[in-house]
């Protein structure tokens, strides 16, 4: 940031009642070249004049030398009050001159200018004036110096000091005299007696024990004085200004625009970063020791503690040196982070950076190829890349394994394809990963071709740093640049405000602000106490960036800030990269987004790199992350927002991944690939809820407009089919009524239970015309006295009598009558009892029937329909004839859509008279919770075992290799040959398959971990 200073020095002056002067050009001149000498300020001169003979520009001297009103003033709003964004870190006005008090009822003092006319009302500028400018700048450091000679009227110089009104600001006031005092000439030299000291004390030769502050000045300045017929005045407040330093040797000065500090990044293993890289040297032979002994290394730390860089700048800057490990400069090494497809970024490591992009594609093919085959394939690649020597492929970010990778068989395949690699390539090929210390356990959550322990015998642990190594990171890499002091006391007050094993990127960011915002060559400890220590100058430039924004901007910022953190699952939130294209909308342009991008970059708070896709032409598209972990865990008004919004976040990742598979599979407008059904309905309940974040990106708001259009057609072409079917089913019931007129009794009978179970929900007819009779029997039977519910629940009872009784008769005779007439007693309870529970008080009750049923209805299904569907699937073993689904048919074709085999047994038993029957309405659909609710939890078990056992387990409800049970993984299972990698859920249900699903969800038959 810039330093400037408007320096004045008048000597001449219109109005005839003052004298023109000789010292104030000279002070000022002395002043100016000072300043630009040892306080590396931008210098103003008024009036400036060409000096010929040195070639530059002075202050002038000569009559012809004039200052009027305006010019001061417009340079001073400059200095103080710029348009624009360019403010200076410091300002400065030094000023010698005539001074004037104006008497007209209260006194107002001026700065003289050289057109000044008291007699015209002409005064000069106003230090009231002055005062005011200074209240109102945005200048953080403000510096006035007045060297104001007495000429006949008195002036109050505290009058232009703002004291500490307005703004926090730091500020220094100095004046040659108090009221009431004249400002002296020294007669023996061409300086004033004020200015005379005041160059003294501005100039850095004169001590040894730092730079000149605002501070030291005045001490300076009232010892030098203390004899002198005139007495300054001043007032300093707020922090310490740096004001001159001394100059180093020109072989020892700054490296220009070198920051040797890292902020947020890491220290890499580039040409610069590793000699700014101190503190490690330790923990940086240990683990080159361990590449030395060994093929395989984990370093582990927590987040904050350095990993990245001793890894990069550290092992891996060592390595490429050659100067510890023999030869290991001619190693080929790999540096990578997962992301989102591990794999995909294993084979673009060992592809050229620098192809053309037809050469780049044609080489990540191939790559991409040898890794698909797993570690054998991955082996060719180390051993063709590894000549004599060995390959070092470093891991870097291993937790992104977990955060940002969801394809639980893409991870199992990176991490059998890496650790099967080492031993058939004989050591060639060495493993590094990187990873946080939290995430170990999530290594333990499955096999994992023996990762643990893998790492649990190769690991180095990065602990905290000692208070030496701390004062090395600190200390020198600021020689290393030429800077020419870190203060002793912001060195151990840094040591003492680091704390924990997390801090290091505080560190960083913190000395990277102090050198941003550093004075001449010093770091010092009152800038480090402005910006708020290593705790708080992160969270406090974050919030400084977010509070300079517009509101468009500030939302944007929100959105972009959310959209970048990952919830943690058992850890701590952590950073995810996001397309830049993902985060336009068309409530927020690209324009916008690109113009919070750039300035949120511009404060090192993100990063954007550019990653090249595999898309036709090979783009390279922008991603954008978190500069680091430590920003998510301190900024305070970032937690508040992931924390407020934490359920918010977690279904817009559901929506959005749902919606980037959706994208894959071409927009197509199949029910099996929208959202339906419950999911439907959270996305549409969280549109209401939290639409106003923005957090959807515009593939993700597409992908839910599709799924209700879809939805909607569905619903209004099933409402018309059924529309048709009550007009069937009212003339099959006019016939119905009567038929049954055969007697009074029954007819009323037949009519009171009619009216009961259409406003209940419909009746659908059995096959078997007894049953029916016997269901109005004993209807009819029970007191008309009595409540509705009371009666249906009695009905039901004698219903589950007569169903145990043709139970019993089964297992005595196994005659298929009986067997039959059980099923659908069995079956009519469960349905009635489903449609009619959440309206009736007798819940309990109710409920307990239900379970009963479904036991039984359960017993019927194993003992009497379940072996021949096991035999089924024994033969099909041998002649291969699991069954297929006919495409040309359709839902209502029933057992007729299937060539005969297993397949179409298991549809007659879950959706037919043959067993459950879950197809209440006759359509071929499982259209709704009703209907799914028909199918034994225990039936669809021992089907999906059977199935599993009978095709060496690749068949089933579900694609076991998938990470969750969700409708694609319930849809396709590519490993399924016998069913032409479809599911059973696929081939049994039609779609909407949302209530199927749920259904085998409740009934938990997919493993635990693998339930939503």
């Amino acid at each position: 940031m810039s330093r400037d200073a408007v320096v004045v020095g008048i000597n001449t002056y219109s109005f005839e009642r003052l004298s023109n002067l000789k010292a104030p050009s000279e002070d000022a001149e002395a002043v100016a070249q000072l300043l630009t000498k040892y306080g590396d300020f931008e210098v103003k001169r008024l009036p400036a004049v060409p000096d010929k003979q040195n070639n530059r520009i002075r202050v002038g001297r000569t009559s012809k030398s004039k200052v009027s009103l305006t010019m001061l003033e417009e340079a001073l709003v400059e200095l103080f009050k710029p348009e624009g964004e360019n403010i200076p870190e410091t300002a400065l006005l030094y000023f010698s001159g005539h001074g004037l008090r104006k008497h007209r009822g209260i006194q107002e003092g001026y700065l003289a200018t050289s057109d000044v006319n008291p007699d015209f009302n002409i005064w000069g500028l106003s230090l009231q004036w002055l005062r005011r400018l200074l209240e109102a700048s945005p200048v953080q450091r403000q510096i006035i110096w007045l060297d104001c000679c007495y000429s006949g009227e008195l002036l109050n110089f505290e009058e232009a000091d703002p004291g500490n009104g307005g703004k926090e600001r730091d500020r220094c006031f100095i004046a040659a005299c108090r009221e009431y005092k004249e400002a002296y000439e020294e007669v023996s030299g061409n300086h004033s007696i004020f200015t005379r000291a005041l160059l003294q004390g501005l100039d850095p030769r004169q001590r040894t024990d730092g730079p000149v502050t605002n501070y030291t000045l005045v001490n300076f300045i009232n010892q030098a004085l203390k004899a002198a017929p005139q007495r300054p005045i001043y007032a300093n407040f707020g922090g310490q200004i740096i004001l001159t330093g001394r100059r180093v040797e020109s072989n020892n000065l700054p490296l220009e625009g070198i920051c040797p500090y890292k902020g947020l990044a890491y220290f890499d293993c580039n040409e610069e970063d590793p000699q700014y890289f101190y503190g490690r040297t330790t923990l940086t032979d240990q683990l080159v020791e361990q590449v030395r002994k060994g093929n395989f290394l984990a370093i582990l730390g927590a987040s904050g503690s350095g990993k990245s860089s001793v890894l990069r700048a550290g092992l891996i800057h060592q390595l490429k040196q050659g100067k510890s490990l023999s030869n290991s400069d001619s190693w080929p090494i790999y540096i990578i982070s997962p992301n989102k497809h591990p794999l995909r970024s294993l084979a673009e490591a060992f592809v050229e950076s620098e192809l053309s992009t037809i050469d780049h594609a044609s080489q990540l093919a191939k790559a991409t190829e040898l890794i698909s085959t797993g570690a054998a394939g991955l082996g060719h690649l180390v051993t063709a890349a590894a000549g004599e020597g060995r390959v070092v492929l470093a891991v870097d970010q291993f937790e992104e394994v977990f955060t940002l990778c969801r394809d639980e068989t893409e991870r199992q395949q990176f991490f059998e394809c890496l650790l099967g690699a080492l031993e058939p390539t004989e050591s060639k090929l060495c493993l590094v990963i990187a990873m946080r210390a939290d995430f170990f356990g999530k290594c333990a959550e499955q096999e994992y071709a023996g990762l643990v322990s893998k790492i649990q015998e190769h690991l180095v642990t990065v602990t905290p740093m000692t208070q030496e190594e701390l004062e090395q990171a600190i200390t020198e890499p600021a020689k290393k640049v030429g800077l020419e002091r870190v203060e002793p006391e912001l060195v151990t007050q840094m040591l003492a405000d680091v704390a924990g094993p997390g801090s290091l990127p505080l560190l960083q960011y913190t000395l990277t602000e102090l050198w941003q915002q550093r004075t001449v060559n010093y770091l010092t400890l009152a800038e480090y106490i402005r910006l708020g220590g290593v705790q708080e100058t992160l969270p406090n430039r974050a919030e400084e960036v977010y509070e300079s924004l517009s509101e468009d901007e500030q939302l944007a910022t929100k959105r972009i800030f959310l959209r970048l953190t990952q919830l943690g699952e058992g850890t701590e939130d952590t950073r995810r990269q996001v397309f830049k294209r993902d985060l336009v909308t068309p409530q927020q342009s690209e324009k916008l987004i690109d113009q919070v991008i750039q300035k949120l970059t511009d404060a090192r708070l993100i990063v954007t790199n550019e990653l090249r896709q595999r898309t036709e032409g090979n783009q390279t598209e922008t991603v954008v992350d978190v500069a680091h972990e430590a920003l998510i865990r301190h900024w305070i008004r970032l937690r508040q927002w992931v924390n407020e919004n934490r359920e918010a976040l977690r279904i817009e990742r559901k929506i959005e991944a749902a919606a980037q598979e959706w994208q894959g599979k071409g927009k197509l407008e199949e029910v099996a690939f929208l959202l339906q059904g419950p999911k439907l309905a959270e996305a549409e309940s969280y549109l209401l809820d939290y639409s106003d974040l923005g957090l959807l990106s515009s593939l993700a708001q597409e992908f839910i407009q599709v799924s209700q259009a879809v939805r909607d057609r569905l619903i209004r072409e099933e409402k018309e089919r059924r529309e048709r079917e009550l007009e069937q089913s009212r003339k099959a019931l006019k016939a119905e009524k009567k038929a049954l007129k055969e007697a009074q009794r029954r007819t009323v009978a037949v009519s009171i239970a009619l009216l009961i179970l259409v406003m209940s929900g419909g009746f659908v007819f059995l096959r078997q015309r007894q049953f029916q009779t016997d269901f109005y029997d004993i209807w009819s039977d029970i007191s008309p006295d009595i409540a509705r519910d009371e009666k249906l629940e009695k009905t039901l009872h004698q219903l589950l009598k007569q169903a145990d009784s043709h139970k019993q008769a089964a297992d005595r005779n196994e005659q298929e009558r009986d067997i039959e007439r059980a099923l659908a007693y069995y079956r009519k309870i469960r349905a009635e009892i489903s449609k009619n529970l959440s309206s009736l008080n007798n819940k309990q009750e109710l409920e307990n029937l239900y379970k009963e049923s479904e036991s039984s209805l359960n017993y019927m299904i194993q003992t009497y329909r379940i072996p021949q569907l096991e035999q089924e699937l024994k033969d099909a073993q041998i002649n291969r004839k699991f069954g297929t689904l006919i495409k040309t048919s359709i839902p209502r074709d029933f057992e007729r859509q299937y060539t005969e085999g297993p397949l179409k047994t298991t549809y007659a038993i879950l959706m037919r008279e043959l067993g459950a029957k879950a197809d209440l309405n006759d359509d071929g659909l499982v259209f709704s919770k009703v209907e799914a609710d028909q199918m034994p939890c225990e039936t669809l078990k021992k089907i999906q075992e059977l199935w599993r056992k009978y095709t060496e387990n690749r068949c089933g409800f579900y694609d076991q290799q998938s990470s969750h049970l969700d409708r694609i993984s319930s849809i396709s299972i590519p490993a399924c040959p016998e069913l032409a990698s479809a599911t059973l859920t696929s081939l049994i249900f039609p779609p909407p398959y949302s209530y199927a699903i749920d259904r085998l969800n409740y009934c938990k038959i997919a493993p635990q971990n693998l339930l939503p």
